[in-house]
């Protein structure tokens, strides 16, 4: 079954966006606690790490299952 164009860009953008929080997670450590004012680690970090390694995972995964389902249209298409 060939996977819908909507499917592989959904799954693109969220490997985008996941990605783009990951990374500022590595540069900002504070925003989670800045937008929401939940700070469960007393501002040691380790949530944040916790939360770098799970997006950047995530992220990786999704561009992984999105680029399979690209390759998978392209070659039902010719």
């Amino acid at each position: 079954m060939k996977p819908s164009m909507l499917r592989v860009r959904l799954e693109a953008a969220i490997a985008v966006l996941t990605g783009a929080l990951g990374i500022l997670t590595l540069i900002w450590r504070d925003w989670i606690e800045t937008l929401t004012g939940w700070d469960p680690d007393r501002h040691n970090g380790s949530v944040e790490w916790l939360v770098v390694a799970v997006l950047l995972t995530f992220a990786v995964a999704m561009g992984t299952v999105s680029r399979r389902h690209w390759k998978v249209r392209q070659a039902t298409a010719a």
